[in-house]
């Protein structure tokens, strides 16, 4: 651990120019800086005074609200007074440099250190020492602590105020001006995504995924791809997506926060909060809303939608139906045109469905119901009651076939067949 005390500083952005590939701007900051396993961390914002927790490395964290104004100066005195052990270099910069890594950040400390400076800083170039990354020596920062807190010197004067005391001050450069690209508008914001994009995608094919087209997929920080996936163009993976190995993935698919098991394949669809499981698919033009569960080889074709269910093992909903708040057995057949009407204009019911039943096309289940194992509804038809298992119902409503309550036909006769 080093003997290293980092002060991250808000920038103050506006709420919306805050978030880059899923995360806020702060959290690749953080990242990057607890890679040089600092002894302290403060991390200075509006939401109070605490020291939140130490790490695993040791690190210890503290929040630091802003009080008395915006300038950096206070802000770092602010930080310092939080502190009972300063060590013995403070590393200063801000929130909004998501593109710095720990090696840019690792050589500032380290030549700092090994050249005995009282203040280092490090930009895209020499002019660039308005904000950019500043170390300086802990003690003699703290005797400058009355002129930071009464915002008399910024962090680049106190470089130009060592140097005229014939103290060693250094001025690096980062080889790629993007390491040290603050966001501060959306325009900035966009060119930093791309950076942040092209890395993210670099390191999922490094791992053995395969992107068609890079340029045209779009990952998010937080997202875990198996090796062996191929993602197609026009591909977003978004949130806590965790995507197995061998699947293939697009194009056009939006998956946010959501599971997809080994070997699963996502075709032109919308896969948001739901769970798809080993050798399943879906696609093209199918949705998965939150709660949606497939089981282990359903296949789910063009036009469906299914939301809070679960589908069980080798479910085959060809294509445009729709399942809500529905519970579907092993091996069972959905037909084209099923919809599960679970909504009665109060509240929201189940439907239930046994293994290997077979659901005719165009049936529509009224919930409270259930479909036994085995049982089988005829094309059109309006079910409102259970069928019992094995048995097969028919009609609007929908009367279980060979029962004493069999419609009539329309001319009257009652249908014998």
């Amino acid at each position: 651990m080093l003997n290293l005390t980092v002060i991250i500083l808000a920038s103050g952005l506006p709420k919306g120019n805050d978030f880059l590939a899923g995360r806020p701007l702060a959290h690749y900051v953080v990242d990057s800086v607890r890679a040089l396993e600092p002894a302290n961390l403060v991390v200075v914002g509006e939401s109070g005074t605490a020291e939140l927790d130490r790490g695993r490395s040791g690190t210890r964290i503290y929040q630091v609200a802003l009080a008395g104004g915006a300038c950096a100066g206070r802000t770092v005195h602010q930080a310092l007074q939080a502190l009972t052990d300063r060590g013995q270099t403070v590393l200063v910069l801000w929130d909004n440099m998501p593109l710095l890594q720990p090696t840019a950040l690792r050589r500032i400390v380290d030549r700092h250190q090994s050249e005995r400076a009282m203040a280092t800083t490090l930009a895209s170039r020499p002019e660039d020492t308005k904000r950019g990354v500043f170390c300086f020596d802990a003690s003699w920062l703290w005797s400058r602590s009355p002129q930071l807190a009464a915002c008399e010197a910024d962090l680049s004067s106190l470089a130009v105020v060592a140097a005229d005391e014939g103290l060693a001050v250094l001025s690096l450069r980062v080889p790629d001006p993007l390491d040290v690209l603050e966001v501060d508008d959306q325009l900035v914001l966009a060119r930093a995504g791309v950076e942040m994009r092209r890395r993210i995608n670099e390191r999922h094919m490094l791992a053995g995924v395969t992107l068609v087209h890079p340029d045209t997929t779009f990952i998010e920080a937080g997202v875990e791809i198996g090796a062996g996936t191929v993602i197609w163009p026009n591909t977003y993976a978004q949130g806590e997506t965790r995507i197995g190995q061998g699947c293939v993935i697009g194009p056009g698919a939006v998956i946010r926060d959501s599971s997809v098991g080994d070997r699963c394949k996502v075709e032109l669809s919308v896969i948001e909060g739901a769970i798809m499981e080993e050798g399943s698919d879906i696609g093209p033009f199918g949705h998965l809303r939150k709660g949606a569960h497939l089981g282990p080889g359903v296949h789910m074709g063009n036009f469906g939608e299914v939301k809070n269910s679960y589908l069980g093992p080798g479910v085959a909903m060809g294509h445009m139906s729709y399942l809500g708040d529905a519970t579907v057995g092993a091996r069972v057949n959905i037909g084209a045109g099923t919809i599960t009407c679970n909504y009665d204009g109060k509240n929201k019911n189940r439907t239930i469905i046994g293994d290997e039943a077979f659901v005719g096309s165009d049936s529509m289940l009224v919930a409270p119901v259930e479909i036994g194992a085995g049982a089988k509804t005829g094309a059109g038809s309006v079910v409102t009651r259970d069928i019992p298992p094995g048995q097969v119902a028919y009609g609007v409503p929908a009367r279980v076939k060979g029962s004493p309550d069999e419609e009539e036909t329309e001319d009257g006769l009652r249908d014998s067949s």
